[in-house]
């Protein structure tokens, strides 16, 4: 490493961590204690800061000196269909979509062959679903309705009811569930 390439790694660095925070340039200042112009400065590469502000940056993004000024780490990775976590229950296959935990959130895709249905095992109690209908029909029974979906169509429910789906029509349905789980009681 030179003296051209940590100002270089240090603003990507810096960046990227704070985008992965989902923060802006004026939250995190804030958060570090250093005004927002010092951060913007950083993030470009053109600052050479004082070991102060070194320190209070790597606090608020909660990395260590090192992670800083090293060569950025790859952000990016993929995940081969068949790698990530299925499972059949009866005729219905669901898969999740994404490999790594959101807390509070699930996304799942669903298969369901012509005629097949699935019960839903409700959650704690104040969590919310949405549904959505990708390809052929679906129904959805939930506190006592029946909702009937085509492609593109979208129900929202309570998931800590009673639920289940069926495919009502006469060729393989998909649908997509996101569950916003409520943390549990206590």
């Amino acid at each position: 490493m030179d003296d051209e390439t940590v100002p270089v790694y240090l603003g990507n660095n810096v960046r990227q961590l704070r985008e992965a925070r989902g923060l802006t340039q004026q939250q995190i200042a804030k958060v570090a204690g250093v005004p927002r112009p010092t951060w913007a400065n950083l993030e470009s590469g053109a600052a050479n800061p004082t070991l102060t502000v070194l320190i209070k940056v790597a606090s608020a993004l909660q990395v260590s000196l090192e992670e800083l000024i090293s060569p950025p780490r790859t952000t990016s990775k993929f995940y081969a269909a068949a790698t990530l976590p299925t499972r059949q229950r009866g005729k219905v296959r669901v898969r999740r979509l994404l490999p790594e935990p959101i807390v509070g959130l699930e996304l799942e895709r669903m298969e369901l062959p012509a005629g097949a249905s699935m019960s839903g095992i409700p959650h704690t109690p104040g969590t919310r679903e949405y549904l959505t209908c990708e390809r052929g029909e679906i129904e959805l029974s939930e506190s006592g309705r029946v909702w009937k979906l085509g492609p593109g169509d979208v129900v929202v429910f309570r998931g800590d009811q009673p639920h289940g789906y069926r495919n009502s029509g006469g060729a393989a349905a998909i649908a997509y569930s996101v569950i916003t789980l409520a943390p549990p009681a206590g």
